[in-house]
């Protein structure tokens, strides 16, 4: 038997597991999956936008290979932190470890008063209203009258998104209760979404672009000068390195709103999504000790296709920032890493280690491409770094491996949640959204999940 571990149960390591499941070249195949929460799913439980339920429901799918009888669900097993699994003891229960870690660090603006109280990743915000028990109890100021969301990707859309829409449209999802009420208390009727660069360059989908003028009660205000700037409003067919017909689609999109012009003032529970383009952050600014706002540099198209600065300056008022800018991928204490890409060294999915692969160690996902691509992109990531672990099945074999894994964890002295504990999780969630007159309702701290795991496996 090829006793495989997975390291990080979201889509990249169960689209990993699954490969392993579906390949016939080494018909017994034991796989573990592993992940640091009680949770499993990653990205999709605790990433994925409580109002996207059709993006969701890829935990359908995941599901489906995580119950497979030759699959097992580790979960509460951390590698490589503190007080958890280094790769070296990990490499010494399974003939193969694949990491799939993700990247779960946020990039900064680096400019002054970043690090002011009411300045946040937006990373932070994500995990706080998808009940990630690491964010703790956020003190979001939803109290301001204004947000910026500073970053043109999906993300930003998403953030700025949740911030718009009312709590009654949430009431329906699994965001947790204290999130919901905050929201529910928020104030914000100003959300900015702030692109260093243009509308063709910006990274949003023309789906999530066009969600934003669904929202009610909300009014997406975009500055027509702006979109004039780039040389692509035009004539979009001509963009180089881009595909053109989601270029195009943008656009058409942006074009519309800004032809609309700017709503009267919104009252009561109105709220503005204004999208501007080709505003640098240079500095958070400051009053009675928190962010008050971003000063912006006024930028323009150069030559090359990116952007100078014109010398001119915007301030946004704002009492939140949100930096929706990209993520890095964090080093794995006892694996090779690259600062510079924010990845682990590979060649075909097989972790190299000054140009050498290191016997029984392989990556997928983000940590080993970087932070691109959509979730289905996970899946060729996958198969490739399978195809090279198959590869090396037979002087994999001939590596030590512990007959049972979890027995030797628990001797370790960690305590493994497994899928029945999982379960557990999954009906104290349903019975708290059922006392609250909701559907399922996330658990948001350790302890309450760990709770709920450990009264099903009595």
């Amino acid at each position: 038997m090829l006793s495989v571990a997975v390291v990080g149960s979201g889509p990249s390591g169960v689209y990993t597991a699954q490969a392993l499941l579906r390949q016939s070249l080494v018909p017994d195949v034991r796989v573990h999956v592993l992940d640091r929460l009680p949770t499993p799913y990653g990205l999709v439980r605790y990433g994925v936008a409580p109002d996207h339920e059709k993006i969701k429901s890829l935990q359908n799918g995941l599901r489906a290979v995580l119950e497979d009888d030759r699959v097992t669900f580790v979960g509460n097993v951390g590698v490589g932190g503190p007080d958890e699994v280094s790769p070296a003891r990990l490499a010494e229960l399974y003939h193969a470890v694949v990491y799939c870690v993700g990247a779960s660090a946020d990039r900064r603006l680096a400019v002054p008063g970043e690090g002011l109280p009411g300045s946040y990743s937006a990373t932070r915000f994500v995990s706080w209203y998808s009940a990630h028990p690491d964010a703790g109890a956020d003190p979001f100021v939803l109290d301001a009258r204004s947000a910026v969301v500073i970053g043109v990707g999906n993300v930003a859309v998403d953030v700025a998104r949740i911030l718009a829409r009312g709590a009654d449209e949430l009431r329906a999802t699994d965001v947790p209760s204290a999130a919901l009420g905050a929201l529910e208390e928020s104030r914000v009727r100003d959300v900015h979404i702030v692109g260093r660069r243009g509308p063709s360059q910006a990274r949003f989908t023309t789906k999530e672009l066009r969600e934003l003028a669904a929202l009610p009660g909300a009014r997406v205000v975009v500055d027509p000068a702006e979109l004039a700037l780039d040389p692509a409003y035009a004539a979009p067919e001509g963009l180089p390195g881009a595909p053109p017909a989601v270029v195009r689609r943008n656009l058409e999109v942006l074009r519309g709103w800004s032809a609309a012009g700017e709503p009267a003032a919104a009252g009561g529970a109105g709220r503005r999504i204004r999208l501007r383009f080709f505003l640098r952050p240079v500095e958070l600014l400051e009053r009675d000790g928190r962010v008050a706002g971003v000063r912006f540099a006024r930028t323009a198209p150069d030559a090359g296709g990116g952007v100078r600065d014109t010398g001119a300056y915007e301030d946004i008022a704002a009492r939140l920032v949100l930096r929706a800018v990209g993520y890095r991928g964090v080093e794995l204490p006892g694996l090779p890493f690259d600062a510079v890409r924010g990845t682990v060294p590979h060649a075909a999915g097989r972790v190299l280690r000054d140009g050498v692969p290191v016997p029984g160690a392989y990556v997928a996902g983000w940590i080993k491409r970087g932070p691109t691509g959509v979730i289905g992109s996970n899946r060729s990531c996958a198969k490739e770094t399978v195809a090279s672990l198959l590869a090396d099945a037979a002087e994999l074999r001939g590596r030590a491996a512990a007959d049972d894994p979890l027995a030797v964890l628990r001797k370790w002295g960690l305590r493994p949640v497994e899928w029945s504990g999982w379960l557990s999780i999954e009906r104290a969630e349903a019975e708290l959204g059922r006392s609250l007159g909701r559907g399922p309702v996330k658990i948001p701290d350790w302890p309450g999940l760990l709770g709920a795991a450990r009264d099903g496996e009595r």
